[in-house]
């Protein structure tokens, strides 16, 4: 029954995170940022761009350092509370973000810093899954945290959309004057992850000291991370291997979802209202996927389940090149979620098959930063194509174009039994 809570409070995290992830990341305040309120001629959209640029840069150079040294210290619950307490705080601010060009730079530079805070606490978050799981069950354990973070978006997306988005009377007697409406979102989103997050922190174990490493400085831990891809290089390349496969696919599965709203309203006619619709039910498949994905992952390993997934993506969306109208949109864009889910979940599962308790942060910093580093692939292929076709339907090449890349480094990839192996080569000395 332990177990059990602080599995859920562990999932309960990713629930939370929707806040920042679905709603003010994905399609309600960063909407608003790139709007016409803040400046014509796509203002908004290229400071937001910029930002969130800079942000990804941030954290490809840090997130690594920063899970080391929390692995080095043990703080790693410590580490997540604090990273967590600040990207609800950034959330929070932005009800200051008044419909005022003037207000553009505050509102990016608080998601700017969301990103980079949340990505930290992540990093933590995703290295406390070796301690509520064991070998038979982190696939499984992966999936439901999945799962949880697509559920919670779908939930807290209703609560937004019913009572702060749609009509011209919201909830409470707020009005849309001065993007009010949008503004008290944030506030929402904000309460939403707090309370959320609190679960984890009650439940899970103490962080313990960690014996025979003596805390170093930033220089340092920089140094440290050399000498362990190094060694991770020479004693374990297929860790570096996976880490490489993994970041090419992911921003082939990140694609789907930050261009799926260009791709149904542009190309299949969609109608503009029926985005965030669509973005719920898309949120539920996806939740389903996780979980299938998970259970299947403990039975048959992580390495088939992603492969499946990628295949699956890869077949869909060559189908879906050659559809159109709002009904195929419908069924193959849902197609899609469905086995986004599960690529993902079986990802840090098997991530955490290649490390061990002590090591989890630095590795799963690396897993961001690879991530972070060639996530210029989808947006750089897409505006090649763009440039030569003028058509966003080649957007779906783009995608399968990536994800058929990242099925092919995956190949070099050889699976993982058990938990440790990868790390037990590396030294810190």
């Amino acid at each position: 029954m332990r177990q059990n809570r602080q599995v859920a409070a562990w999932a309960l995290w990713d629930w939370g995170s929707a806040a920042f992830n679905a709603v003010m990341v994905t399609f309600v305040f960063s909407a608003y940022l790139a709007s016409d309120a803040f400046g014509p001629d796509a203002r908004g959209t290229t400071v937001l761009s910029v930002g969130n640029m800079i942000s990804g840069i941030i954290v490809a150079l840090t997130a690594p350092v920063v899970g080391a040294r929390a692995d080095a210290s043990g703080n790693r619950k410590r580490q997540l509370g604090l990273h967590t307490a600040i990207v609800v705080v950034l959330i929070a601010a932005c009800f200051f973000v008044r419909p005022e060009e003037g207000y553009l730079y505050l509102g990016v530079v608080l998601i700017a810093a969301g990103n980079v805070f949340f990505e930290f606490a992540e990093v933590s978050y995703n290295s406390l899954l070796l301690r509520v799981s064991s070998p038979a069950t982190i696939g499984r354990i992966s999936g439901i945290g999945w799962g949880a973070g697509y559920l919670g978006g779908i939930v807290l997306l209703l609560i937004v959309y019913i009572g702060f988005v749609s009509g011209e009377t919201h909830w409470f007697g707020i009005t849309s004057d001065d993007a009010l409406n949008i503004r008290v979102v944030a506030v929402v989103a904000a309460l939403w992850f707090g309370l959320f997050a609190i679960p984890i922190f009650v439940s899970l174990p103490a962080d313990e000291p960690v014996s025979g490493k003596a805390k170093v400085s930033w220089a340092a831990s920089y140094r440290q991370l050399w000498q362990t891809l190094k060694d991770l290089w020479h004693g374990d390349r297929n860790t570096i291997k996976f880490l490489i496969a993994s970041a090419v696919y992911r921003d082939g599965l990140g694609a789907v979802f930050a261009y799926g709203a260009i791709l149904g309203t542009q190309v299949f006619g969609l109608d503009p209202a029926d985005v965030i619709l669509f973005a719920i039910v898309a949120n539920v498949v996806a939740a389903a996927g996780s979980f299938v994905g998970g259970w299947l992952d403990d039975r048959i390993g992580p390495l088939p389940v992603i492969y499946g997934s990628l295949i699956g993506m890869i077949i869909v969306g060559t189908i879906m090149f050659f559809q159109n109208g709002p009904e195929a949109f419908w069924g193959l864009g849902l197609a899609l979620c469905l086995f986004v889910g599960p690529a993902q979940s079986a990802s840090r599962a098997f991530l955490g098959r290649l490390t061990n308790i002590d090591t989890a942060g630095e590795l799963y910093g690396l897993y961001a930063t690879t991530g972070r580093s060639i996530a210029f692939l989808a947006p750089g292929l897409v505006a090649l194509l763009m440039l030569f076709t003028k058509d966003e339907r080649f957007v779906i090449v783009a995608i399968v174009v990536i994800l058929i890349a990242g099925a092919l480094s995956l190949l070099t990839v050889k699976n993982q039994d058990r938990v440790g192996t990868a790390t037990e080569t590396i030294t810190h000395s």
